[in-house]
């Protein structure tokens, strides 16, 4: 084979790999698109989880501030939103399922992490502890990490990986549901039940018997963030995470959230002191 034959042919064959180069970026996934053509933003949503979620069971209509973050995002794509029913655990699964494009409000826990990919944080959420017992009330983790506390938490949640890290020495009761953690409180059979800040709220302003909301110091604050599918582009990623920044930082966050508190009567005086929303 001649040079300039030897030259041709390796330059067609750079061609060729090019082409090919160009072709699967071409066939990636661009999710923006996708969701434009489909019309609709599909986030998960859970059932009885106020103030995040709830769904009407005489109408179908979804509130919770969850749903107004995701309407907020739907319009700044130009599309629809649709709350696709899910729970906790399930969630991640239907991210990494395509089921839905995003799962709002999960807790940052690294395991998690390996799981689906992280936006920056919506919001911050802390740790607390909900008693009829005030003694306990001023007491630290440290100070409850001891057998004579009994602490229900529900099994396999994020609180319950709180108990692990914060409390191995107290007596920890896991139950399958929350109602079950809260049940335990209510009959005497647990001396707290841990939550976070918003879930404890609502939970007694719902049922005032279990008590009264405490954040223990040091203030465990978690990044409350949205889960990405990881095999989606890096222009989806930066969107979500950019939405999440700038909603935080100019306080629309916020303004959702005490929204989705406010037919429970709870006001953002009424948070716990020490508690900070953006972290």
């Amino acid at each position: 084979m001649s040079f300039f034959k030897r030259v041709m042919t390796g330059v067609a064959a750079a061609a060729l790999a090019l082409t090919a180069t160009f072709t699967a970026a071409q066939a990636q996934t661009n999710k923006v698109d996708e969701i434009r053509a489909r019309g609709v933003l599909r986030i998960a949503g859970i059932l009885n989880e106020d103030p995040y979620f709830n769904k009407d069971p005489r109408t179908g209509e979804w509130r919770g501030f969850v749903v107004e973050m995701g309407k907020d995002m739907a319009a700044v794509l130009g599309v629809n939103l649709e709350v696709v029913e899910s729970s906790w655990a399930n969630s991640i699964l239907d991210v990494q399922s395509g089921k839905v494009d995003l799962a709002f409000a999960l807790t940052a826990l690294p395991t998690r992490a390996l799981s689906v990919s992280f936006s920056s944080p919506t919001y911050y959420n802390s740790f607390t502890i909900i008693s009829p017992k005030p003694e306990l009330g001023g007491l630290s983790w440290a100070e409850l990490n001891d057998p004579k506390y009994t602490i229900a938490v529900d099994l396999g949640s994020a609180q319950d990986q709180i108990t692990k890290a914060y409390l191995p020495k107290a007596n920890i009761l896991r139950f399958k549901t929350r109602d079950e953690a809260i049940l335990a409180v209510q009959t005497g059979k647990a001396d707290a039940i841990i939550n976070t800040v918003f879930n404890s709220m609502v939970m007694t302003k719902k049922n005032a018997g279990i008590g009264a909301v405490y954040v223990p110091t040091p203030i465990l604050s978690s990044p409350s963030v949205i889960g990405i599918n990881y095999d989606t582009d890096e222009v989806w990623k930066s969107f979500v995470s950019a939405w999440a920044d700038f909603n935080r930082r100019v306080g629309n966050n916020q303004t959702w959230i005490l929204m989705g508190l406010e037919p429970f009567g709870i006001t953002l005086e009424d948070l716990p002191a020490g508690f900070d929303i953006n972290g």
